[in-house]
């Protein structure tokens, strides 16, 4: 019988393509199924809400900085002189139809897929998944994360409203600040003084076009990678370090994938229906000698404003040149934040010496120097947010805004060493309460009295895929010692 039409045009691209040899070896790629893989899916799907979006905005938006007189729907700004940039958000916003909820929508997707990144990128370091031979695959997820705060930042300052121009303030500020070629830098970007006439038409390319165009390229890359050194596992029976137990991509991830997609896609424009995010019309547009009250960026970017905010403002002359300490420490310091976490897993290998492949994931007890790390950092960047935040604080809680400064310049040394202290603390307890479990049982509850009057609580022993999942790990060597690596045998073991 001769093959018809249809099968001799696969036969021919799978000559040439291989496609269904490729097809049949990855589509039924197995996937672990647990709830925590789902943050990576999150910032997937809100990536392609953003293009989406952003795409419908583009047909409608002016990124030029010419002065017009606005006559639109928005009446109070009747009359007003703007930029056209300006002009084209408000026209997005009340008169192109479906306008506003596609300017909310992408700015939501914005936020989620920002938090997405930091909370998929916490849940890795947690749980060690960054490990060899994921080390690479975790810098292109780190430098996705912080190409999307920049991105962020170009985006909410392409309105050219009063808001986003006094965010432009402080970058303006902050390139000043850079030694010797502070002032070369600031001309060069803002073309001109400040504001100058090219900076949105500058902000909208590298918006638009280049980093959306890096950023896809290094989400493919990290996907491929995903796939060619397959998933990560936790510790459970018929799981090992050879093997991956799930389901397989098609059908049933797939399906199960393409229905979380529309989830989170619904959920996201139904925020963007009922919860206002951006209203510039509020704001009115940007002009040089006005301020708007309670400028805040986007929380992405709140630990950034933060360390600025409870800097002293100090200044020293150095061989004639003027260092404005009170802006250049914390621009150094922002960047140094985000690096550590950039070069973490090869600082980790470093001092623990492993050097081994690792496909299934710790928990986090198990590790609590790492544990603490994370909490401490963490801690960091909420209490500097706060501090991003501080006039917003001191008005809400009826305080003086240098006792919420001093607080936070405090905090930011304290709670996080009081923060590592207390979730190491607390790993290690967990790991003794793994111990006991493993040596004497489950406690039933009921409670039984010996022959010599003694009342004792009776133990049921844990079945064996429990005891298996509490004692599959190995006991590392942790990044305050050297000793050996080896493998626990008896349970959980202390630091």
């Amino acid at each position: 019988m001769s093959a018809g039409r249809g099968e001799r045009l696969a036969d021919w691209f799978d000559g040439r393509l291989g496609i269904h040899t490729l097809g049949r070896k990855y589509l039924r790629k197995v996937f672990p199924d647990h709830w925590s893989f789902l943050l990576g899916e999150i910032c997937l799907y809100s990536f392609v809400v953003l293009v989406l979006t952003g795409v419908y905005l583009t047909l409608f938006f002016h990124p030029s900085m010419n002065e017009v007189t606005y006559q639109g729907s928005y009446v109070p700004l009747n009359g007003v002189r703007m930029s056209e940039a300006y002009a084209s958000t408000l026209d997005i916003s009340f008169d192109v139809r479906g306008g506003l909820l596609i300017r909310q929508l992408h700015h939501w997707a914005a936020l989620v897929f920002v938090a997405g990144m930091l909370t998929h990128m916490m849940r890795h370091f947690f749980t060690g998944s960054f490990r060899k031979p994921r080390e690479i695959n975790w810098l292109f997820g780190w430098l996705l994360l912080f190409l999307g705060l920049f991105e962020g930042l170009f985006g909410y300052s392409l309105p050219d409203d009063l808001l986003s121009g006094t965010g432009l303030r402080f970058v303006h500020g902050a390139l000043l600040s850079v030694p010797v070629v502070g002032t070369y830098l600031a001309m060069f970007l803002f073309g001109g003084e400040f504001p100058g006439d090219d900076i949105v038409a500058r902000f909208y390319s590298l918006h638009v076009l280049l980093i959306p165009g890096v950023m896809a390229a290094l989400i493919v890359v990290h996907v491929l990678l995903v796939v060619y050194h397959k998933h990560t596992q936790f510790a459970g029976p018929g799981r090992t370090e050879r093997n991956v137990v799930g389901a397989p991509f098609m059908p049933v991830y797939l399906a199960k994938a393409g229905g979380f997609f529309f989830l989170v896609f619904g959920v996201l424009a139904l925020i963007a229906a009922v919860a206002t995010i951006n209203p510039v019309w509020s704001y009115g547009p940007y002009r040089a000698d006005q301020v708007s009250t309670g400028a805040q960026p986007d929380w992405y970017l709140g630990f950034a404003e933060g360390l600025v905010r409870i800097m002293p403002g100090w200044e020293i002359t150095l061989w004639g040149h003027t260092l404005v300490l009170g802006v250049l420490v914390p621009i150094v310091v922002f960047p140094l934040l985000l690096l550590f976490i950039g070069v973490y897993p090869f600082l980790e290998a470093r001092f623990t010496g492993d050097r081994d492949e690792h496909h299934l994931l710790d928990r986090p007890r198990n590790r609590p120097v790492r544990t603490a790390i994370g909490a401490a950092w963490i801690s960091l960047y909420l209490v500097l947010l706060a501090g991003g935040g501080n006039d917003i604080v001191a008005t809400r809680l009826h305080l003086s805004i240098n006792t919420v400064t001093w607080a936070v310049r405090t905090g930011m040394f304290v709670v996080p060493a009081v923060v590592f202290v207390v979730t190491r603390r607390i790993c290690l307890g967990l790991q003794l309460r793994d111990k006991e479990l493993v040596a004497h049982g489950r406690e039933t509850g009921v409670i039984k009295r010996l022959p010599h009057g003694e009342y004792v609580e009776v133990h049921e022993p844990l079945d064996r895929a429990r005891l298996h999942t509490l004692t599959a790990h190995e006991r590392p060597g942790e990044l305050v010692g050297h000793e050996p690596r080896r493998r626990e045998v008896g349970g959980p073991g202390q630091e």
